[in-house]
């Protein structure tokens, strides 16, 4: 009987969803989500040729918990599966912390060690436990096993990780972390299929999306992040803030009178690109809009970008390659031509018509660095975790 792996990420507003059967090789056999929409909850399905095979609505008025919301998706997930056997669930949890470097299948002890990093990844931690716990329920013969978005950072260098603060505080935990690691170790494997030469080098990876980061990697391990110890850090993005100078939230809190309840939901939830265009937090959004609020925050997430990207250079001591991922990185033609615009001093040469295209290479031929789109795929790399952690348990 052919083993599968379902996979699950769970955000604050939606609990995205694969499944993979492991053999000849490992492949998606269907994705989906459930999704906060004006009106409710929504699930949707979609088998392995793209078509839509199961919804669900759930009415707005109903309060939906993350074991009701799941029930019926686990449901669905044992029927699709037919002669397939589910074997074992992976979950993307953001914070890991100093404690986890690796995949691990989860136990109760591991959910209270993560518990108490929900302070330092607001957004994310508590609905990825919801979810594990709920799956736990659901299927408790089912090895469940945690991937870490933090993980993938942990071989940084100690001066990479440490803050100018007094030095029990980092024995405490508070550091540089960096984020977005399992989508980075996707962009890693993959490059090495793609342009082995080129991941052996020095590489920075650009993970733009509704959440954005960099990484400098050299031959394929991070050396450096843009985001430090939470996900706030670094460069503009959907509804988050990036770096800050922390003297302005000491203005929030002592001239503005704010609590750290509301400065903690300004700089996660209203800032970033909503926040400057007062318009949205969607890229496309902005990219289309006329608006003179809508273009300085699209041409701020474009500064920022470049400024990253050109501080990590100095990190790697050097640059080879860029590769842009996640749904601006991947999918926004305009904004991967602004940075590279802005990063000209480099000798990067951007190749006009592939770019448009979302070629694989957009560089030009005598571009002195490679620019290049991978599309991400996080997914695929937890149900790839899954199936090395089960082979050496």
């Amino acid at each position: 009987m052919t083993a599968a792996i379902m996979t699950i990420n769970a955000g604050s507003s939606s609990i995205k969803f694969a499944l993979f059967a492991t053999e000849p090789a490992l492949h998606c056999i269907a994705d989906g989500a459930i999704e906060k929409t004006g009106t409710g909850q929504h699930f949707y399905a979609h088998d392995d040729a793209g078509q839509l095979c199961a919804t669900r609505d759930w009415p707005d008025h109903e309060a939906v918990s993350p074991h009701d919301l799941l029930t019926p998706l686990i449901e669905w997930v044992t029927s699709h599966l037919g002669d397939c056997a589910l074997i074992a669930i992976g979950h993307r949890i953001v914070h890991g912390g100093t404690a986890f470097s690796e995949p691990v299948e989860l136990t109760p002890a591991h959910l209270r060690m993560l518990e108490a990093l929900s302070p330092l990844a607001p957004l994310h931690q508590p609905a990825s436990l919801a979810a594990i716990k709920a799956m736990m329920t659901l299927r408790p013969l089912v090895r469940q096993i945690g991937c870490f978005d933090t993980a993938f950072h942990h071989g940084a260098d100690e001066l990479v990780t440490r803050l100018a603060l007094p030095r029990h505080y980092f024995d405490q935990g508070v550091r540089r972390y960096g984020f977005h690691g399992i989508s980075y170790e996707f962009i890693s494997r993959r490059l090495r299929v793609l342009a082995p030469a080129l991941a052996a080098g020095y590489v920075i990876a650009a993970h733009l999306g509704n959440g954005a980061s960099v990484c400098a990697m050299k031959d394929g391990r991070s050396v450096d992040s843009s985001m430090g110890f939470t996900a706030l850090d670094g460069l503009i993005m959907g509804t988050r803030c990036g770096t800050i100078d922390p003297g302005v939230l000491l203005y929030l809190c002592q001239t503005d009178g704010m609590t750290p309840d509301q400065v903690s939901h300004l700089l996660y939830e209203k800032s970033g690109l909503l926040g400057i265009s007062g318009i949205s937090s969607d890229m496309r959004v902005l990219l289309a809009s006329a608006d003179a609020h809508a273009a300085q925050a699209v041409a701020l997430f474009v500064y920022r970008a470049a400024y990253d990207i050109s501080a990590l250079i100095a990190s790697l001591g050097g640059l080879h390659c860029i590769v842009f991922t996640a749904g601006i990185g991947a999918h926004a033609p305009a904004i991967r031509a602004a940075i590279c615009a802005r990063l000209a001093w480099l000798g990067i040469i951007i190749d006009d018509e592939s770019n448009q295209n979302n070629a694989t290479i957009i560089s030009a031929p005598n571009s002195k660095i490679q620019i290049m789109v991978i599309p991400t795929d996080e997914q695929a790399m937890i149900a790839q975790h899954c199936v090395e952690h089960l082979a050496r348990t």
